[in-house]
């Protein structure tokens, strides 16, 4: 049995939810879990270990529209998958509007299985 010991709960994403580089304007990846605190990416371009990054996704605003989101990220990993020229990307959120902050932890906690 695996113990999960982070802090917050983990949404696995329901849909295809891109993320989108702010600096760049490229779409860098797609959300494969997320966190109060951080999110998995499934990456298609080379990322930098270790870099800090300013990226936009959206998320259901809770009126049948989205919210984007826009949160600086560090980069703590990035590992290869199976498939080719895409890679797992671990960040931890540094900084997130209050207001987004608590959209995201509505989502989250309103998506999440009741165990």
């Amino acid at each position: 049995m695996i113990t999960n010991t982070r802090r917050a709960p983990r949404l696995q994403v329901p849909d295809l939810v891109q993320v989108r580089d702010q600096m760049t304007g490229t779409q860098i990846g797609r959300l494969g879990n997320i966190s109060e605190s951080g999110m998995l990416l499934i990456t298609s371009v080379p990322m930098q270990e270790d870099a800090l990054y300013q990226l936009q996704f959206p998320i259901p605003d809770g009126r049948g529209g989205h919210l984007q989101i826009d949160a600086g990220v560090h980069l703590l990993w990035c590992e290869p998958t199976h498939a080719p020229e895409q890679s797992w990307a671990g960040f931890r959120f540094l900084t997130l509007d209050k207001a987004h902050r608590e959209r995201l932890a509505q989502w989250i906690e309103g998506s999440i299985p009741a165990t």
